[in-house]
């Protein structure tokens, strides 16, 4: 039943008129999407670049350590999506934003629309740096072309322009995020295909072999190798030492398990204007989508951790497929399998511009209506940021760790935990009730990942360290 105006009108905090006109466009809006493809986009949304690195968390904890913790973390957003259903239940509001104004005014608007927009702009960056720096790789080795022929088509810069224009553009200006079930549901197919590496196991014996061709390619492969090596009459060979599995490892590198399987799983602010689009939405049926979601990437990320960990052990590098290209960068599979992790972060880019769009606009147009002239401009002036950083500053990625340590915890951890504490009623659940205890104990779960992850990075600077921190 809708509410009537005069409930709306006396909303607590001060804020009914804001939260009620929330309230009447949610309960208006008819969904339309299906619950297979809010299960396809909330996955699509999931997924992201860390798939590539999860192999080397795992030479770094061990496979039962790395499974403790992949599992550990895919439950704890399981619980912050149950944390943010039910807040958004209890006041009628889909919106993570509106979430942060109902609990907390205009700064917990704000804040939640910053770190949504910080997030995820690191994210769609991280996408399209592999787009810069594979694609390039993908058609030098299908055309046989040499590096040093200065052809367009061998510019990443250029590339990555002419893939944002045709492909990521196009797609970002559709109106709902519910059309895009259907790219979402071949980009996952896409990372499904990823798995195909598990057949390169049995190919593949360790010590391996490198790829000893004077090419251009081959010589920046090898010497992008972070492993020790030993010499022996000018040919590379692997070190046979470490070639038997670890169940658990614990070394200098392992604290960064942490922040790349947190940065794996961070969905939350596509999980409300999802449930908003969903056919016939209660929060349970979301609940069950998101539950489905997770654990698909969850099998996903433990399959392609565990057999790249098997196929290279600690001579595994922190981005999977460079590792497979020391051995042969021209074979046919893995140059198969990175066009399908490209097509997969290139589709996955306009999906994760929707909440950055919603964020801009709760955040500057709060009480406007839908127009297409802005829906248009904030996707076109989005997209020119993101390329202008993946161009002109190639050594970012230090930046994007930071903001990957202060935005992530706050959208996974500390922002659901406390909208929930904020926004539950004290006479349904007083404050030292157990759900209200667990919320705070997760909130400060969250501001302890934070502090590690900023104490790592900043040691990681100080240091000189090359260690790599992977994203979602």
């Amino acid at each position: 039943m809708e509410p009537s105006r005069s409930e709306m009108s006396i909303l607590p905090n001060g804020k009914g008129q804001d939260l009620g006109e929330e309230i009447y466009s949610v309960l208006s809006f008819e969904g339309k999407t299906s619950f297979g493809m809010s299960v396809f986009n909330l996955g699509n949304a999931i997924m992201g670049s860390g798939i590539l690195g999860l192999a080397y968390a795992m030479a770094n904890t061990g496979i039962l350590l790395f499974l403790f913790l992949l599992t550990a973390v895919a439950g704890l957003s399981c619980y912050s999506i149950h944390l943010l259903l039910k807040s958004s239940g209890i006041v009628g509001i889909r919106s993570y934003e509106q979430l942060g104004f109902r609990a907390f005014g205009i700064t917990g608007k704000m804040a939640a629309g910053i770190a949504i927009t910080l997030q995820n702009i690191g994210a769609m960056s991280s996408y399209l740096y592999i787009v810069k720096s594979e694609f390039p790789l993908v058609l030098q080795a299908f055309l046989k072309a040499d590096t040093s022929s200065g052809e367009w088509y061998l510019n990443g810069n250029y590339l990555v322009v002419l893939v944002s224009l045709s492909v990521i553009l196009p797609l970002a200006l559709m109106k709902q995020l519910g059309y895009l079930g259907y790219t979402s549901g071949f980009s996952l197919s896409c990372m499904v295909f990823f798995l195909s590496v598990i057949y390169k196991k049995f190919q593949i014996l360790c010590p391996f072999e490198e790829f000893s061709s004077n090419s251009t390619l081959a010589q920046a492969h090898v010497a992008n190798v972070t492993v020790n090596h030993g010499y022996h009459n000018g040919h590379v060979m692997v070190d046979d030492s470490n070639c038997s599995p670890q169940m658990f490892t614990i070394n200098t590198h392992t604290a960064y398990t942490i922040p790349i399987l947190a940065f794996a799983f961070v969905c939350h602010p596509e999980v409300l204007p999802i449930y908003t689009e969903l056919r016939n939405p209660t929060q349970r049926k979301m609940q069950h989508i998101s539950n489905i979601s997770i654990l698909i990437m969850y099998t996903m990320y433990f399959l392609a951790a565990l057999f790249g960990y098997l196929t290279f052990y600690t001579n595994v590098e922190a981005e999977l497929l460079h590792t497979y290209s020391r051995i042969d960068p021209y074979d046919t599979l893995i140059l198969c399998v990175r066009l399908a992790v490209l097509t997969a972060v290139t589709l996955t880019v306009p999906i994760v511009l929707f909440p950055v769009r919603r964020a801009i606009q709760e955040m500057m147009f709060p009480n406007k209506t839908f127009n297409w002239i802005r829906h248009v401009a904030i996707a076109v002036i989005l997209l020119t940021f993101i390329n202008i950083l993946v161009i002109f500053a190639p050594n970012i990625l230090g930046i994007f760790g930071i903001i990957g340590a202060t935005s992530a915890p706050c959208l996974i951890f500390i922002f659901p935990a406390v909208f929930y504490i904020r926004i539950v009623p004290k006479d349904k659940e007083p404050m030292r009730s157990t759900p209200k205890i667990f919320a705070a104990c997760f909130a400060g779960l969250g501001m302890l990942f934070m502090i590690m992850s900023l104490s790592f990075i900043i040691i990681d600077w100080t240091t000189g360290s090359s260690s790599a921190l992977g994203g979602h």
